[in-house]
């Protein structure tokens, strides 16, 4: 047999490049293969990298995670309320206690249509406008239809207005709208929406209160 002659004659170094290509051949079998991580583990195992340096008013690490998703809920949760309730309006302020009047005003109702005709005729819309619904309110508290307060807001006596004035509901709830503008949203009044507070009074001075 000539095997021992053959191993005699076989390096026991391979070479540089021998040994190269016996490594690629190695790492290129399946097994190997398998385990290299691909682009997506890749890709997360950065992006956990980065989460996890983070620094938040000098708290790193897993501290600065904690706080990042704290902040995440919390930016979600806001997210979902303003979605469902909407945005905040100012409006509301004025239904949970903005006066209607001002303290010490006692002006009777033909003192503030006069008012508000003045304020018109000036070009002063906005006050018109407010004028003209206090006038309304005043002239609804005379009948007895409203106890106004100076606590008493503009929706209050819309709302309870519209219960003995059911067809004119939604036209009190619409003047009380056009008050608030003016009075609390900073809102120019128009002659318009004041020809139709004028048109509304004088419906429910005309109109016939149901026992």
């Amino acid at each position: 047999m000539r095997v021992l002659p053959l191993l005699a004659g076989a390096p026991l170094t391979p070479s540089p490049d021998e040994a190269r290509r016996v490594l690629v051949g190695e790492l290129s079998r399946d097994e190997y293969a398998a385990s290299r991580p691909t682009l997506l583990d890749r890709v997360a195992s950065a992006f956990w990298d980065w989460l996890s340096g983070l620094r938040f008013a000098g708290v790193d690490g897993a501290g600065g995670l904690l706080l990042l998703v704290v902040l995440v809920v919390v930016a979600v949760v806001v997210a979902v309320l303003l979605v469902r309730h909407g945005v905040p309006r100012l409006t509301r302020r004025s239904e949970r206690g903005a006066g209607l009047f001002e303290g010490g005003d006692d002006r009777d109702a033909d003192d503030l249509r006069r008012a508000a005709a003045a304020a018109a005729r000036a070009g002063d819309h906005t006050t018109a406008v407010a004028e003209q619904f206090r006038a309304l309110a005043r002239a609804l508290d005379d009948r007895g239809l409203v106890a106004v307060t100076p606590g008493t807001t503009a929706h209050e006596v819309a709302r309870v207005a519209g219960v003995a004035l059911a067809g004119e509901r939604e036209a009190l709830h619409a003047a009380a709208r056009s008050f608030d503008e003016v009075r609390y949203l900073d809102r120019p009044g128009t002659d318009e929406a004041w020809r139709r507070l004028v048109a509304l009074d004088e419906r429910l001075a005309a109109a016939r209160v149901p026992a």
